[in-house]
Parts: structure tokens; sequence; C-alpha cells
């Protein structure tokens, strides 16, 4: 009966509601972003892959058109700064990559100062390998070292073809003792010890090269070319080798070029002769001007306090004043056997020879060459 129904609750109403049915969503919109997903997909994988390709391009040295290129690592180069180099002279495009591919394989550390010849062919490891003090990839420079160049020129020209700089050579030739036995007399102490024994002459170098075996280099040629033949005639003479070079580094800065064997007479003449007009003195300006580098004076002459001044002090200076070269070397093995104990160079810019003092001061006296003196 209606009077007889109680009354419900509002939770009761709601439960018993009809409830709503969901929508389901049609089968061309799920389609459509399945659809969608799979384009970004494959559009993600082909960028992925074609960065990844030209990553491997890069790395492996692929489908590059070939250029050479000479880099200089400096001493105080960072590796970021090696990277920074290869990548301005297109031989890498991806810096990150290459600078991970060094760490991973630990190449890093192995790359050395230097100047290299490096190309587009080279991938990843092989410019890394290139760069180190063992590499066929180091850059080489042919130096010519003159006849009558001093240690001091030498060494300059050395550092001006970036083979070792001035003051890493001198450190070498004043302390390092290299085993020859033409040099077991000689103290260290002082780079001009090599004086005369770094034989003039064209060599390869390496850019850097270490300076102990660049001196070590000239060392042993002079070693080669100072033959056993050589070496018998000096001890026969009475000579030692130091006193031959010696002899000869004044022939060598003395000579107009044709006259070597004569200047060689004018020297062991003076020499064997100390009680003729010379009284030992060898009178030559060369061995002044190895000293004070500038042209010789009078005044030098007669007051340089230095055993290299021959205008005071009898017999050899000390040491060579140059390096000499072979035809030097030979003149003073082998001199002209002449009378003459004086020469001058004449305005024919020939040297003329003379066995009296009158007759050199004759001829000075008729030389526009000395006019000033």
């Amino acid at each position: 009966m209606a009077e007889e129904r109680r009354s419900r609750s509002p939770q009761e109403d709601e439960q018993r509601r009809p409830r709503k049915k969901k929508k389901k969503r049609s089968t061309a919109s799920t389609i459509g972003m399945a659809l969608i997903y799979v384009i970004f997909v494959i559009g993600i994988s082909f960028l992925l892959a074609g960065f990844g390709w030209v990553a491997a391009n890069d790395a492996l040295a692929l489908n590059k058109e070939f250029h050479s290129v000479t880099i200089t690592v400096e001493k105080d180069d960072s590796f970021g700064d090696v990277v920074n180099k290869l990548d301005d002279n297109g031989l890498i495009e991806y810096e990150s990559l290459f600078k991970l591919f060094a760490m991973i394989t630990g190449a890093e550390e192995k790359v050395s100062a230097g100047t290299f010849t490096l190309d587009t062919n080279m991938d990843y490891r092989a410019l890394l390998s290139s760069m180190n003090a063992n590499s066929d990839a180091r850059a080489k420079v042919t130096v010519t070292i003159p006849e009558g160049f001093t240690v001091a020129q030498i060494f300059e020209l050395l550092e001006d073809n970036n083979i070792a700089t001035v003051e890493e050579l001198n450190e070498i030739a004043s302390n390092h003792d290299y085993a020859f036995s033409f040099l077991e007399e000689i103290p260290l102490g002082k780079p001009t010890r090599l004086e005369g024994y770094l034989y003039p002459d064209t060599y390869e170098f390496y850019m850097p090269h270490n300076p102990l075996y660049v001196i070590n280099k000239m060392l042993v040629n002079f070693d080669s070319k100072f033959t056993d033949e050589m070496r018998a005639e000096v001890e026969k003479s009475g000579q030692t080798i130091h006193e031959i070079l010696t002899i000869a580094s004044m022939i060598e800065k003395e000579t107009d070029g044709t006259d070597r064997d004569q200047i060689a007479a004018v020297i062991y003449n003076r020499l064997d002769n100390p009680k003729y007009e010379t009284v030992g003195l060898l009178q030559i300006d060369a061995t002044i001007h190895y000293i004070t580098g500038k042209i010789v004076t009078q005044h030098d002459r007669q007051t340089l306090d230095s055993p290299y001044n021959t205008h005071n002090n009898k017999g050899l200076p000390p040491g060579p004043i140059a390096s000499p070269g072979m035809n030097s070397i030979q003149a003073a093995i082998d001199p002209a056997d002449t009378g003459y104990f004086y020469y001058a160079l004449g305005d024919d810019g020939i040297h003329h020879y003379y066995k009296t003092y009158d007759g050199l001061v004759k001829f000075i006296k008729s030389q526009a060459l000395y006019a000033e003196d």
C-alpha cells in the first residue's frame, strides 16, 4: 500500500538510477593515432640513421674530398686546441665525437708537439696516431749548413727552421757527453765545445726534432767524413784532430775560395818559425772577429785580452772558430809548400802572398781597399 512504502535515501536512489554507457572511440580515430605514431617513430629513426651515417662518414673518413694540410701542435696546446685546428682545417666535422673517440681509445694522451702532414683520407684513429713523436706524418725540413758557420749561427739556423730552439741546443751542446773519441779531451760546460765538429752539410730534420739527436746527426756525419786515412795522416803529422780543425776553421774564414792550401802554408810557416819576423804570431783577424762579432780594428788587435787574439798571442787559438768544410780540412792536413809568411786581399778580390813584411806593406799601399786604414 502506498502509505506503507517507506521513503528511500538519496544513496539508494543513486544506486537504482541507470548508468550511462561510455562512448566507444571510433575505429578511424584509433587508426589515425597509430599512423601518426608510426610516422613519428619512422621519422626519428631516419633522423638518427642519417646522423649516424654522417657521423660514421666523419669518423671513418668516407666520402671526403681529398686535401692535405700541415698542422703544428705547440707544446702548450691543450687537446681542445688540437681538435679546433683539425676542425678549422677541414679534417673533422664533429669535434665532440672526435673528443669522445679519443677519450675512449686513450689516444688523447699520445698526441705530442710537432708539425704533422695530415689529410682527409685519415680516419679518427689515423689522425690521432699520426700526431705523435714517432709518426711518419711528422713534417720534415731540409737545411743546408754552410761552410764557415759557427755553432751560434748553426743553432740560429736550426731554430729559424723550427727544428729546435737555440736554448735547447745550447743546453745539450754544453752538457751532453757524446761518445766520440775526438771529443774526449774537450770539457763539458759551453756550447762552443762543439765548435768545428758540427759538419757543414745538407740535412733532413723533423719539425721539431729532439735537440740531442740533431747535434748527434751532425757529429756522426763529421765522424764518417773524417776517415781512418785522414786520422792516420793527422797522427803522422804530430797534430791532433782538434788542432787540425782549428787550422782548417781559420782557413775557411780567410780563404777567397781558391787558395786554401796557400793560407795553410802561411799558417804553418808562422807556427814553425817562431824566430822569424812574425815571431810565431798568426795575426789572423778572423780569430778576433770570432770573439767580438764585428769588423776588426787596429785597437782590437792591440788591446783585446783574449787567447783568440792571434795578434798578441803566439800559436794557435784555443780551438776552432767555425765549422770547416772538407776542402779546408784537407788543406790543413796537406798544406802547400811555399815560403810565404804574409798575404793580403787586393782590389781584385783575391789574396796576394809575400815572403817579407816589406813586400806586404808595398802591396797594401798600392791598393785603394786600404786607403782609409
